[in-house]
């Protein structure tokens, strides 16, 4: 091989350890590539070939649109789920939790509490199933409803396993438990029936104001919360629907259900959630009533939903209304702020970054 043809494979592999930030990823590189040929003649293999593809392949992948979703990896999935059970020692539990993740190299965050535990995590997708059979043969958890996506490799910075007093923070108060009461769960086939019906009912969207601004289901209605401790004010405001038919949305389900059982519990008498969250109705619908991107909380931002040419892009930037899914850090307000900005903007404005590692997990 040439020493330019050299250098620029060394510069490849070296590039590609750079932009999978998962170390253990880059050990995994430097195996795979230490023995490179430095001639080209007959013992020049199909094996090297498919390697240099590789390598140019990710570089495309970087150097392609600035599209949120070109990133993707389809060696790494990533997993959402959650379980209301009580759990009577949750430091026990976080224990054993973090000893399975880490033996099977896996990244994300993990929350457990008395009254479930509630994650997403991301791995390869071999060391992902090994952690479901696991985590499953308890039957605690035999009958999680695990919710799987395309992962990126890097889409979280770390492993985080924490005991807190609530999977998701609400601060609703002990009455309100979903393992005793919560709204009626419909699946997705029974929403989109609803929608392609026209029936009478109102879609609430229980995540947070910046999140819902990327995508969300038609005529659907936004509390306007920053964070989910907002909603016992944010439902006053919302009590002309009390008699209404009305169905919680969110994420992966962990907030619908627990907002549902709070609804029931100030009078609304028509109360329903999507079983399995807005993921579970994009995976089977998509294209559909829901609109936009899934805004998610990893290194990732925005979620494809479906294809590119059938998408909708439905957020708009902050400061000059193009269409966007690009979110900034705005530290002009204190606590920051997650705003959608466009890649012009973005450069006019001095107290914008687009950090996503800095984004905490608040909800799933």
């Amino acid at each position: 091989m040439s020493n330019s043809l050299r250098e620029s494979s060394v510069y490849c592999v070296e590039r590609e350890g750079e932009i999978e930030t998962e170390e253990k990823r880059a050990n995994f590189l430097q195996v795979r590539y230490s023995s490179l040929p430095l001639s080209i003649g007959t013992g020049y293999t199909m094996s090297v070939t498919r390697s240099l593809f590789n390598i140019v392949g990710i570089l495309i992948r970087k150097l392609r649109s600035q599209r949120v979703t070109d990133n993707i990896d389809p060696m790494y999935t990533i997993i959402l789920f959650y379980k209301y059970i009580t759990i009577e020692d949750p430091e026990k539990e976080r224990d054993e939790q973090r000893e399975l993740c880490e033996r099977h190299g896996l990244t994300g965050r993990l929350i457990v509490a008395n009254e479930g535990i509630n994650g997403t995590l991301e791995g390869r997708e071999p060391d992902i199933k090994k952690y479901i059979q696991a985590l499953t043969e308890d039957e605690r958890f035999s009958d999680i409803d695990f919710k799987t996506s395309k992962g990126t490799g890097g889409a979280f910075p770390k492993l985080s396993v924490k005991v807190r007093s609530e999977i998701v923070s609400s601060r609703l108060g002990s009455g309100v438990n979903p393992q005793e009461d919560t709204g009626t769960k419909i699946d997705p086939d029974e929403l989109h029936r609803w929608y392609e019906e026209g029936r009478d009912f109102t879609v609430i969207d229980m995540r947070n104001d910046y999140e819902f601004v990327s995508g969300h289901f038609h005529n659907s209605v936004d509390p306007g919360m920053r964070n989910f401790r907002d909603l016992p004010e944010k439902a006053k405001e919302l009590e002309h629907l009390k008699d209404k038919t009305v169905v919680t949305v969110c994420t992966g389900g962990v907030r619908c259900e627990k907002a549902s059982a709070y609804l029931k519990s100030q009078g609304f008498s028509k109360v329903h959630q999507l079983k399995g969250g807005l993921h579970r109705y994009i995976e089977k619908y998509p294209a559909a009533h829901f609109k936009g991107g899934l805004y998610v909380f990893d290194g990732r931002v925005v979620m494809e939903t479906a294809p590119d040419q059938e998408r909708e892009v439905v957020g708009k930037c902050q400061f000059c209304g193009v269409n966007t899914e690009k979110y900034a850090d705005d530290d002009s307000v204190t606590p920051s702020r997650q705003i959608l900005c466009c890649d012009s903007c973005f450069q006019d404005q001095g107290n914008l970054r687009r950090n996503k590692e800095s984004r905490k997990q608040t909800s799933a």
